[in-house]
């Protein structure tokens, strides 16, 4: 018995050194990864092709891009191997497009970025798959390659028309995020001055016709009225595809705890971003005391642009910027557990739409990481394989079917040409 207690008191002893506790986390992380492989919410890449190559790629080389810093410009988040290092299975890619252009310019740059993605995936066939379902879904990560969706980031992308929407399903978008950074015709944005508070009557009826024919409405960059609007109409799971907790940084992006609350009713998921500005909340106010340094100088300082340099330069070299680490990241999927629970958290990178992620997340090799983290916090194996990649594809697949069960319901429709912004 006294060499059980012996024995017993020095396993106790020993699992409770943090290299050996660090060791089990990593084992854990790398077992749930390798199980469920990260499902990212939201990547930028089709935008850099369009900024950076004016979406002329026969030339570019996606399987290593960490040459692709310059003209002042930082190398690019993502390529195939720094995806497979993050252990990425499926990426949701944004075909996003500026919310400034005019509704059909917009209409017309989105389909260029699904052009441009498709022919993205289309040139890797032994490295990416393009993805329409969760069957296909599966199928990719079977076969040991990373599962391609297309996701709409902006309502702009639909010209305010339920049949432009359509198209862009048969095209193969397979969600889009209600607003970007401007309020539309129907639809509160989280940064612009709300016009009805919410969504007006056609900015619902696009909630029901998404969940008609199965594409993912995504809430992240809209309003409060709006998230809310949107899950009193939504018949299938919503999904936040980069967004934070409110309540662990206060950005108007990121999901308060009365949305989060609603989120096991509907079934939803918050996927987690890792823009630092969107984790860390000193550096979110870092950055508004900065804004208001700079405008103070300026009206101080009216037509002495050098003058407001240097003194600005002074106050950074004062007043250093806070740093963004993994663990803030993960201080946003513990919240969002204890609100909505484990069933509705997703990871939603931003990678490529963002200047860098946190510390040890810079790019997308750094997921492992987090779930390291993760793991090291008690997260279980199980846990973890459901917010990396089980979450998603369960709301995918209720989406699915609940399209499935309205396969009779008729298109919803509005008269052609007609502005959307009175719609009652």
């Amino acid at each position: 018995m006294r060499h059980f207690l012996l024995a017993s008191a020095a396993a106790a002893l020993s699992f409770g050194t943090p290299a050996l506790a660090q060791d089990k986390a990593e084992r854990t992380a790398a077992a749930a990864l390798e199980a469920a492989p990260v499902w990212d919410g939201h990547n930028d890449v089709p935008i850099q092709l369009r900024s950076r190559l004016g979406n002329v790629i026969n030339s570019f080389d996606f399987r290593d891009t960490l040459d692709t810093a310059r003209d002042g410009r930082e190398a690019m988040h993502s390529d195939l191997a720094r995806l497979r290092v993050g252990e990425v299975g499926a990426q949701w890619w944004s075909v996003y497009v500026s919310a400034n252009l005019p509704e059909a310019e917009a209409v017309q740059a989105t389909v260029e970025q699904i052009d441009v993605t498709k022919r993205l995936i289309a040139r890797y066939p032994d490295a990416l798959q393009l993805a329409l379902t969760a069957d296909d879904v599966e199928e990719a990560m079977a076969a040991g390659r990373i599962a391609s969706l297309l996701g709409m980031e902006g309502g702009h992308s639909i010209g305010s028309s339920l049949a432009v929407l359509r198209q862009m399903y048969d095209m193969g978008a397979r969600y889009m995020t209600l607003t970007h950074g401007k309020t539309l015709g129907w639809a509160d944005s989280a940064t612009d001055a709300p016009q009805h508070d919410g969504l007006n009557a056609f900015g619902m009826d696009v909630v029901r016709e998404m969940n008609r024919i199965g594409m993912l409405v995504d809430l992240s960059h809209v309003s409060d009225a709006a998230m809310t609007d949107a899950l009193d109409a939504a018949q299938a799971p919503v999904i936040f595809s980069h967004s934070g907790a409110r309540a662990i940084n206060g950005h108007a992006r990121n999901v308060p705890d009365g949305v989060l609350a609603r989120l096991p009713e509907n079934g939803g998921i918050v996927m987690v971003v890792a823009l630092p500005w969107y984790l860390t909340e000193e550096l979110r106010t870092h950055a508004a005391d900065r804004a208001g340094e700079e405008a103070r100088l300026k009206a101080l300082y009216p037509g002495l642009p050098d003058t407001v340099e240097a003194q600005l330069a002074k106050w950074d070299a004062q007043n250093r910027a806070p740093v963004s680490t993994i663990s803030d990241m993960a201080d946003h999927i513990d919240h969002i557990r204890a609100v909505a629970g484990i069933d509705h958290i997703g990871i939603g990178g931003d990678y490529d739409g963002m200047p860098t992620g946190p510390i040890g997340m810079e790019d997308v090799t750094g997921y492992p990481a987090l779930f390291v983290e993760l793991a090291r916090r008690g997260y279980t194996q199980d846990e973890l394989e459901k917010i990396a990649s089980r979450n998603m594809m369960r709301v995918m697949r209720a989406a699915e079917a609940y399209a499935a069960s309205a396969a009779d319901l008729p298109p919803y429709e509005y008269p052609a040409g007609e502005p959307r912004d009175g719609a009652e």
